[in-house]
């Protein structure tokens, strides 16, 4: 069995895909204890996270050096938009990330924000 990097992605199988199920990941849990949007911008502050978090925790830890946005946290971790959330809101509620609500503009619509955000998951992926 050929393991790919985590820079690739946790625990990836070249043949078998995913070793692990996604919801595995968050414990089961569905429900982030932090509201945030696939266009909250996220920090880290510098603190370290607890000893029992896993591995995917400080995969996403380790994309917040500057501001990120969940969906790009997502896309680099490729786990659902769900599943990433309660990971970052495991690491706002332990300090390690500061979590930011998206800045709308007024002269954006809705579509057009939306479209900007598929497009650079596009690029990304």
């Amino acid at each position: 069995m050929n393991v790919t990097s985590h820079q690739e992605g946790p625990w990836l199988d070249d043949a078998a895909g995913r070793l692990i199920r996604p919801y595995t990941v968050s414990g089961g849990r569905t429900k982030p204890s932090t509201t945030l949007d696939l266009l909250s911008m996220v920090m880290a502050t510098g603190s370290i996270p607890q000893p029992h978090m896993g591995p995917e925790h400080s995969l996403a830890l380790g994309l917040c050096d500057g501001p990120t946005s969940v969906a790009e946290i997502a896309a680099h971790l490729r786990l659902p938009a769900v599943v990433t959330k309660v990971l970052i809101s495991d690491l706002v509620d332990c300090g390690a990330l500061t979590a930011r609500a998206p800045r709308f503009h007024a002269n954006q619509t809705d579509r057009s924000l939306l479209e900007a955000v598929l497009d650079g998951l596009r690029q990304r992926l």
